[in-house]
C-alpha cells in the first residue's frame, strides 16, 4: 500500500525522456501529482510553477541548465525544496558545499525508496 501525497505536485525536469517516464512512474505510485518537463524553460513557460510543492531536476541540460534553473526559482518560488540529480557522481561534493539546506543532490541511476523519502521530507519541511 502507498502513502497518499493527492494534494501535492511534484515536478520532474529532464532533457531524457527515459529519466522523466522513471520519475513519473516512480512519483505516481507514491499518489504524486506529477508534472513532466523536458527543459528549464519550459517548466519556466508553464503555467505549473505556483502549484509545485517539490521539483527534482537533472543538472547537466542543454540551454538552462538545473543551476540556472535554481537561481530562477529563487526569485520565483522562493524556499521551493529541490532535488538535483545528476549522472557524475564526482560533481556531488563540490555541488553540496555549495547549496542550501533545501537543496538535495542524488545521482544517477538513483534509488526510488531514497528518492521518494527525499521528496516526502522536502515537503514535509517546506509545508510544516
Amino acid at each position: 500500500m502507498t502513502e497518499e501525497h493527492p494534494a501535492f505536485t511534484v515536478a520532474a525536469v529532464d532533457d531524457d525522456p527515459s529519466i522523466l517516464r522513471s520519475l513519473e512512474c516512480l512519483l505516481d505510485s507514491a499518489d504524486y501529482a506529477v508534472r513532466l518537463f523536458g527543459s528549464a524553460h519550459a517548466l519556466l513557460d508553464s503555467a505549473c510553477l505556483p502549484e509545485i510543492d517539490c521539483l527534482i531536476s537533472d543538472i547537466d541540460m542543454p540551454g538552462a541548465d538545473g543551476f540556472e534553473l535554481l537561481r530562477r526559482l529563487d526569485r520565483e518560488r522562493p524556499g521551493l525544496p529541490i532535488i538535483l540529480i545528476t549522472g557524475y557522481p564526482d560533481r556531488l561534493k563540490r555541488l553540496s558545499a555549495m547549496a542550501d539546506h533545501r537543496v538535495r543532490f542524488f545521482t544517477k541511476p538513483f534509488q526510488g525508496p531514497q528518492l521518494l523519502a527525499a521528496v516526502s521530507d522536502a515537503i514535509a519541511a517546506y509545508r510544516g
